[in-house]
């Protein structure tokens, strides 16, 4: 297949994984006390957090290439008419989610790490994680019941349902396990998006293989 710029963009939703893999892992080195099991990874870029610097430098790929992943994935499925229009709408649900993200949270961080809720941006921080959220789940199920319907892409459907149950995971265990443990169980939540944006990104990067135009739905 021969690939054009749009292709070779998708790669930049693996960068995404990898740099926001850095972060998570890196930045508590500049976080004394912190415990990666009991604490938040929001926890980290705080405003008050001594790792908000070196969180910034490692995720600084992530927020550019998530955005830039979902936004030309919608263009591409978009143009080629890709699957069915709940695929695609699955598609652009997921992209207004990563925009929602990168803007939500570059205007409203976490004020004080580990702290109590109570500030009007802290307030605000945790509706757009209230957004992001929704529109994760609605993005994935949308996709997981286009991609596993006749001439749907099953791949990306199965990749979905992995990052639905991530999240649900988190959601569930957050509320089901010790305090101690907090932080373990909220992973699954945080890493579910970052990886189903590069499991999009290598889809992309492939062209959705069969791009040809499928029974509208």
């Amino acid at each position: 297949m021969k690939r054009n710029l749009i292709h070779w963009l998708g790669l930049t939703g693996i960068i995404a994984l990898l740099s926001y893999t850095a972060a998570v892992v890196f930045s508590p080195l500049a976080y004394p006390g912190y415990d990666w099991m009991a604490q938040a990874v929001s926890d980290l870029s705080a405003e008050s957090a001594p790792s908000r610097i070196l969180w910034n430098q490692l995720a600084a790929p992530y927020g550019i290439c998530s955005v830039v992943c979902v936004t030309c994935a919608c263009i591409f499925v978009s143009e080629k008419k890709t699957s069915s229009r709940l695929f695609r709408a699955g598609i652009y649900l997921f992209a207004v989610m990563n925009w929602v993200s990168a803007i939500g949270y570059a205007m409203f961080p976490l004020a004080d790490a580990g702290k109590e809720i109570a500030s009007s941006q802290e307030i605000m921080h945790i509706v757009v994680t209230a957004l992001v959220v929704l529109l994760s789940i609605a993005s994935l199920v949308c996709l997981i019941v286009a991609g596993f319907r006749k001439g749907g892409r099953r791949g990306v459907g199965i990749c979905a349902a992995v990052a639905l149950i991530m999240m649900l995971v988190g959601a569930v265990g957050q509320g089901a396990v010790p305090p101690r443990y907090f932080g373990i169980v909220e992973r699954f939540s945080v890493f579910a998006a970052a990886g189903f944006t590069a499991a999009l990104g290598w889809c992309l990067f492939r062209g959705f293989q069969n791009t040809q135009v499928q029974e509208e739905i």
